[in-house]
């Protein structure tokens, strides 16, 4: 049996890491092992190498996820320097580990327009596994392939077709490990790329809670209800609105809170424990299910161990929630 500490890296190999310094609520315990990889020869070898029955766990920027306080039984992967390139021609191909943000703007410079990507935290890895997207467009509306790794170390291109891009979610196989994305993306001018971007960050900023420790959207928006009946892949009704019907703005569970400023977005108000955030969201699908019966879906991802003996505060209301 291979360990991990018994295979030769040309990246960085950490046993016991914190991760709650590498999630944008900054919680969580310890991964067993953290690998960093140097590049895709470097992250394939390490897999092949490594004993099948360790499980491993790829993960971005940390900016959709809860890492439970308990920490994580595996070898997270940590795409980073390596896999953050980002090449322009008639496609547009972007490492797993490039900022969407970052892509959006290079992408603008060319004068090609992925202006979607511009306000969505996290890295294109997560935004395509997610299906991410903003303003009515959507990853699946520009993917042409991924480039991924299974669990053995091969890699394999997938077309975007094979993933069933549906909304908030992919067919991604079970072990793959996304290394960069292939894009189409349409001609116009960068200074009305770019002014259009500069737009959107004033819509994000002044509806969310953008200087404010979270992990964007906490909840889906719920399918079925549309303004003309019933249909199954309507989303015009809103997760924020379900909330604060059922009055839980500003609803807060030890250092966990649903923002003020928006009510889906699930923040650190200070000294949360991943307990906390995890638990404030439970109590909120459980009062929205009672409220409106309807049950809300976790967008953030919950992975890891629940801290032994950890006890859940009290909800705690705004003085703005009627009761």
């Amino acid at each position: 049996m291979t360990t991990p500490d018994q295979i030769p890296v040309r990246g960085t190999l950490t046993a016991q890491k914190p991760l709650d310094t590498l999630t944008w609520l900054r919680v969580g315990g310890p991964a067993d092992w953290l690998f960093q990889p140097a590049d895709g020869d470097d992250l394939s070898d390490f897999l092949r190498a490594l004993d099948p029955n360790i499980p491993v766990f790829p993960m971005g920027v940390g900016s959709n996820l809860i890492v439970r306080d308990g920490g994580i039984r595996a070898v997270v992967i940590r795409l980073g320097r390596g896999f953050n390139s980002i090449e322009i021609d008639e496609t547009i191909t972007a490492g797993a580990a490039a900022l969407d943000a970052h892509v959006a703007k290079k992408a603008a410079d060319a004068g090609r327009d992925l202006t979607f990507l511009r306000t969505i935290p996290g890295s294109i890895g997560g935004a395509v596994r997610m299906n991410a997207g903003c303003y009515g467009t959507y990853i699946a509306d520009h993917l042409i392939e991924i480039d991924a790794m299974d669990r053995q170390g091969a890699r394999h291109v997938i077309p975007a077709q094979a993933l069933k891009l549906a909304y908030r979610q992919s067919d991604l196989p079970e072990g793959m490990i996304i290394l960069s994305a292939r894009f189409h993306a349409p001609e116009a001018p960068p200074e009305t790329l770019h002014a259009r971007m500069q737009e959107q960050l004033a819509r994000r900023d002044a509806s969310q809670p953008t200087r404010e420790r979270s992990a964007g959207s906490t909840f889906r928006n719920p399918a079925g209800f549309s303004s003309t009946g019933l249909a199954d892949d309507s989303h015009e009704l809103k997760a924020w609105k379900v909330i604060e019907d059922a009055g839980l703005r500003g609803a807060r569970l030890g250092g966990a809170q649903m923002s003020p400023k928006h009510p889906n977005f699930l923040i650190n108000a200070g000294g949360a424990t991943a307990l906390d955030l995890e638990a404030l969201g439970e109590e909120v699908r459980k009062r929205v299910l009672q409220a409106s019966g309807i049950s809300l879906q976790w967008e953030i991802m919950r992975i890891g161990d629940i801290m032994p003996g950890a006890t859940v505060p009290k909800l705690e209301l705004s003085a703005d929630n009627n009761e």
